[in-house]
């Protein structure tokens, strides 16, 4: 039988399909039968989010702990585009997850496809965070990027406050 730590963090094929099911039952308490294409999509990003929070400590105690320096990077916005999909290749197991899918008669593709853009800006000072972000990672400088996520998104809100306000200068 798999070890706790094994189902959260595991990356062989048999354990990300039982954390996989586990986030279905578990963490969104749904009959995998009756789930739907958004319940796979949310227990796949909860499969993904554990491995990503163990490398994210394993990190935080590589360079130096509590009392390390570290950048942390405040933007009004970021444009870093859908996440999945980009976290499964950064972890090295979009293959392995996709086999242990299939084995449960699911398509990964399809899965990852339920992902909406997050709406967390829309031009040249979001996407300039996001290779901001990228670079200090890609020279492995410990940062931490924080932004500011709107419920309904940047336009929406903005569009929702003309609705109701009319013409604010």
């Amino acid at each position: 039988m798999n070890s706790p730590e094994a189902v959260r963090t595991g990356l062989t094929v048999d354990e990300i399909k039982r954390a996989f099911r586990d986030n279905l039952c578990c963490g969104l308490g749904r009959i995998e039968r009756y789930a739907t294409k958004h319940d796979l999509y949310v227990a796949l990003a909860l499969t993904v989010r554990d491995r990503l929070f163990q490398r994210a400590v394993e990190s935080m105690q590589t360079y130096g702990g509590a009392d390390a320096r570290r950048v942390a990077y405040l933007s009004a916005e970021y444009l870093p585009g859908p996440h999945l999909a980009n976290n499964l290749l950064n972890l090295g197991i979009t293959e392995v997850t996709r086999e242990a899918l299939r084995e449960l008669g699911y398509d990964l593709d399809e899965i990852v496809a339920q992902e909406e853009e997050p709406g967390l800006g829309n031009g040249g000072l979001g996407r300039l965070a996001s290779c901001y972000m990228d670079a200090l990672a890609s020279v492995e400088v410990p940062a931490v990027g924080y932004g500011i996520r709107y419920e309904f998104g940047i336009f929406e809100v903005s569009d929702k406050i003309w609705r109701t306000h009319g013409n604010i200068h």
